[in-house]
């Protein structure tokens, strides 16, 4: 599903995404071409990973839960960036795997948030994998929604400083 701009500003437009409408700015702000997701700042490298053989599938190729286990680290890593909390998934909102991975190809994990709430980022994970060849693939694009909680658990306003406890 594409994004569609419902506001003409060339400065500020508006998109509506499923459902929710989300400002960016057009001028210097980035819009992945290949992806399905609103345009949003910049992504960020959360993780680059080389595909070995024991993360195969039956099939030969890199298994799913392989690469979402990954997206989740991703989303963490994203979500830190907001603050030195605990950080927990609270839902894997959409997952879409475009293309499959094979064994030696480097993937790389890059993230943006696309919503702030009172405890909780909503993060974009876009997953790209460098071919054998050499050429890059987009091969998975992920949200999830990460909620900032404290020592027992419970959900916290993650833009307050973190309590004493160790973490």
């Amino acid at each position: 599903m594409r994004p569609r701009t419902v506001s003409g500003n060339p400065l500020h437009s508006r998109i509506a995404f499923d459902g929710a409408y989300l400002r960016h700015a057009t001028i210097g702000g980035y819009h992945d071409e290949m992806s399905d997701f609103p345009p949003v700042a910049e992504p960020h490298l959360a993780l680059r990973v080389l595909m070995m053989p024991r993360d195969t599938n039956h099939q030969g190729t890199i298994f799913g839960g392989i690469i979402l286990a990954h997206v989740d680290q991703a989303g963490y890593v994203e979500a830190r960036r907001h603050g030195l909390h605990r950080w927990v998934t609270a839902s894997v909102d959409r997952v879409d795997f475009k293309a499959s991975v094979a064994v030696g190809e480097v993937v790389e994990f890059k993230t943006r948030t696309i919503r702030l709430g009172r405890s909780s980022v909503t993060v974009q994970v876009v997953v790209d994998a460098e071919r054998l060849d050499g050429t890059w693939s987009r091969v998975t694009e992920a949200q999830l929604t990460m909620v900032a909680v404290d020592s027992a658990g419970k959900s916290i306003p993650f833009r307050e400083t973190p309590s004493g406890d160790r973490r």
